[in-house]
């Protein structure tokens, strides 16, 4: 009898070249996958690719939709979902900073001495709030899907929290650095009871590891799981 399909979920956007490359390194059949249309499901023998938004990833494979996944260590982290990542891919690289409006670090200081509390804008408000509870910091987290810059230029948020690579839009709306959350990368992650079951996944999880030991670390780039952003 053969085995059921091992579904593998595979990141839209900037991870799916790579993502497409390095399971093929891993001896998976990916015909068609490279350049699959408007399809969004790929079966070749008993290996199933789902081709699913990248925010989506960790999703499907905490519900079942998918053994395993390619997914952003920001997106696993700000999803906060019950999966297990098994190996650090070592591309995708992406920085979040907190920034803030050039020449304004003394009224922010003030606003929060005399409040107790900043005002931060960002898209990952999971991710947000674990840096600031982490270093006992009071915030009001406001969540935002499109240019998260414009806040702080209209006086409604006192900072962002945001993905940066080479800090050129952050400049260019005087915003500067003021310190930096966490750094990401592409992680293969796996449903706990695919990875228990299915010794596919673990044997998978094993051959990127292999193939990831041998990879430099990419340098930070715009984000692992949204649009290129600089």
């Amino acid at each position: 009898m053969s085995e059921r399909v091992l579904r593998v979920a595979v990141p839209k956007g900037s991870l799916f070249p790579e993502s497409v490359d390095l399971l093929g390194q891993a001896g998976l059949d990916v015909t068609g996958l490279d350049d699959p249309g408007r399809h969004l499901r790929i079966r070749n023998g008993d290996v199933e690719f789902i081709i699913v938004r990248a925010t989506d990833a960790p999703t499907f494979t905490a519900y079942g939709g998918a053994d395993c996944a390619i997914s952003g260590h920001d997106t696993i982290v700000e999803a906060g979902l019950e999966v297990i990542e098994l190996v650090d891919l070592k591309f995708g690289g992406c920085r979040f900073v907190v920034a803030e409006p050039e020449q304004a670090a003394e009224r922010v200081e003030a606003s929060y001495r005399s409040l107790g509390t900043l005002r931060v804008a960002t898209k990952y408000p999971r991710i947000t709030k674990a840096y600031h509870d982490s270093i006992g910091m009071q915030v009001e987290i406001i969540k935002i899907n499109g240019n998260v810059e414009l806040a702080p230029l209209i006086g409604m948020a006192d900072r962002i929290v945001d993905i940066t690579a080479t800090g050129r839009t952050l400049r260019e709306n005087n915003l500067h650095i003021v310190s930096d959350v966490m750094e990401s990368t592409a992680r293969f992650i796996a449903n706990p009871a695919s990875l228990r079951i299915d010794r596919r996944v673990r044997e998978l999880a094993d051959t990127l590891r292999g193939i990831a030991a041998d990879k430099t670390p990419s340098a930070p780039i715009a984000g692992s799981a949204n649009p290129t952003k600089s």
